[in-house]
């Protein structure tokens, strides 16, 4: 079972925990859903009514922090930590975690500088220590570590919740990929039609080869019977050729001497 489909069950249990609750008791929902080990997707527990009522009260900063691990990285709460609460550790590797996600949706091939910078280590091989316990085994991302060039080559990452008006760009990006591959299928259909065209023309042309071969062939043959019956009707006339024991049976005529 793939990363995506163990979500289900996760988010079932959590979301019927924040519909039941309100007020200061969703912190402790919001609380365990931020630090489960196995949930990385958030929107269904932001869909709820219960958790869309904190908005502007003085429990939103766990709104704020269900937002942060929907759609946010480790820098985003760097940057807004004074107005969140306090991550556990749990809390931190996941937003990590998602982080490494985030920088996986728009490029495939990520720098080590980079993600080092992204989760705040200090050498690679914590980084790489990082990469292979914390997101490969765990399912999210699958990719080649290259020490070589000090990157990560991405092969695979799971999806986070969509942001707030991603989902008409996502649509747009799949409607002009719809588009391409409509444009690319009529051409491809018009150099089927090109390709057969050619080989009905090579077929014909090769059949046209092949009888003008015939004809030549035949000519041959036909110019080859007459130049024999030719030859043989000159040695059959009479008188055309002496017969050998003709000659020999004629009386010799006797030659006289020029006095």
């Amino acid at each position: 079972m793939d990363i995506e489909q163990k979500q289900t069950e996760f988010i079932d249990h959590f979301v019927k925990q924040a519909s039941s609750l309100k007020g200061s008791a969703l912190s402790s929902v919001v609380t365990d859903a931020t630090s489960h080990p196995s949930l990385f997707a958030f929107s269904e527990i932001l869909a709820v009514p219960n958790v869309v009522e904190l908005e502007g009260t003085e429990h939103s900063v766990y709104l704020d922090l269900l937002r942060l691990f929907a759609y946010g990285t480790w820098s985003d709460y760097k940057s807004n930590s004074s107005r969140l609460p306090e991550l556990g550790s749990d809390q931190a590797l996941k937003l990590k975690q998602l982080t490494v996600l985030t920088l996986a949706e728009t490029n495939k091939v990520l720098a080590y500088d980079q993600l080092m910078q992204e989760l705040d280590v200090t050498n690679v091989r914590e980084l790489e220590d990082f990469l292979i316990n914390e997101c490969m085994y765990a399912g999210i991302v699958r990719g080649k570590l290259d020490q070589l060039r000090r990157c990560f080559e991405v092969q695979f990452a799971a999806g986070r919740d969509l942001r707030p008006g991603q989902l008409g760009g996502m649509i747009r990006t799949l409607s002009n990929w719809l588009t391409t591959s409509d444009n690319l299928l009529v051409s491809i259909q018009d150099k089927i039609k090109w390709a057969d065209n050619m080989s009905e023309l090579d077929k014909k042309h090769r059949k046209d080869v092949e009888d003008r071969v015939e004809e030549v062939k035949k000519s041959l043959s036909m110019k080859a019977n007459i130049d024999i019956r030719e030859h043989e009707e000159i040695y059959s006339e009479p008188g055309g050729v002496m017969d050998y024991e003709e000659d020999r049976s004629r009386p010799k005529r006797r030659r006289h001497p020029i006095s």
